[in-house]
């Protein structure tokens, strides 16, 4: 384990600016974690290979409020700015970036960026507009951090897609990395959203988890028609009594589209709302 460590904390972006412009002057590389606060392993994990990857590991700490539609959690959610910093710490954080709303959206704002094909699918139709937040945040956060690498968690499977499809459509100097879900030892994927569930609906959130492995299993055994496929799963579902689902699909791995067959590399994802949360799921085939 890193040893404990004092953290930069920066609110204002020319600052942010002024010190990766130092660094990079310096010839030191940057790593960058971008967040919403409320940290758990899986952000962990994502921060610890920044540390590996770079010579500076930078995280961004901002609950965004362009991707939230709507009757959407904004304000409900978890924020522990003393509680993050100290996981940080203990990773070797070298500096947090915590800017206030207005920092990223002065007045005025008006430029959105948008990556047409890829939001359209899965999460799109149920949160119109979020993909157009989370794409303009993350470039602006790109901007001003100046990262030489960015890692993202796969749990959130289209918005690392988006934001690979951004930087590569748009020539960012910046390699995007996305590791694997971190789950808990039940297998439900670590998520902020999960303080949301009472015992009874972390139990049934499991169905989730158990409706993508028995896609995985069929998938395994030779069942490639994404219709018996996708079948399967939602009897998983059923059975955990998870009624109010977004979607259970599979689509391509890399453009998102529907597959009639599935083959390895797609992805198996899954969104549902389970008590007070909405959760998304998904495993790569």
């Amino acid at each position: 384990m890193t040893s404990k460590s004092v953290i930069t904390v920066i609110e204002k972006a020319a600052e942010m600016k002024a010190y990766s412009n130092a660094l990079r002057k310096a010839g030191k590389s940057i790593a960058f974690v971008p967040t919403m606060g409320a940290l758990h392993e899986g952000h962990l994990s994502l921060m610890r290979e920044g540390r590996k990857r770079a010579d500076t590991l930078v995280v961004s700490i901002f609950v965004n409020p362009e991707q939230f539609g709507p009757g959407e959690d904004y304000n409900e959610y978890t924020r522990d700015t003393e509680g993050d910093l100290g996981k940080m710490e203990r990773i070797g954080v070298d500096a947090v970036f915590i800017p206030g709303p207005e920092e990223i959206y002065p007045p005025g704002f008006q430029t959105y960026v948008q990556v047409e094909e890829l939001e359209k699918p899965l999460c799109g139709p149920f949160r119109p507009g979020h993909f157009r937040g989370v794409a303009t945040v993350v470039l602006k956060l790109f901007n001003i951090v100046k990262a030489d690498i960015a890692v993202f968690g796969q749990k959130d499977y289209q918005q690392w897609k988006i934001i690979e499809r951004m930087a590569r459509d748009l020539d960012l100097d910046i390699e995007i990395l996305g590791l694997p879900i971190v789950r808990e030892e039940s297998g439900l994927a670590m998520s902020s959203r999960n303080a949301y569930l009472s015992d009874q609906d972390t139990q049934r959130a499991l169905s989730l988890s158990r409706a993508l492995l028995e896609i995985k299993s069929q998938f395994a055994n030779g069942t490639y028609e994404t219709g018996k496929l996708v079948d399967s799963g939602k009897m998983a579902l059923v059975r955990g009594s998870v009624g109010d689902v977004d979607y259970l699909e599979i689509r391509d791995g890399e453009t998102l589209e529907n597959k009639k067959e599935a083959a390895c590399g797609d992805v198996a994802a899954v969104a549902a709302r389970v008590g007070g949360a909405r959760l998304i799921d998904n495993i790569i085939l």
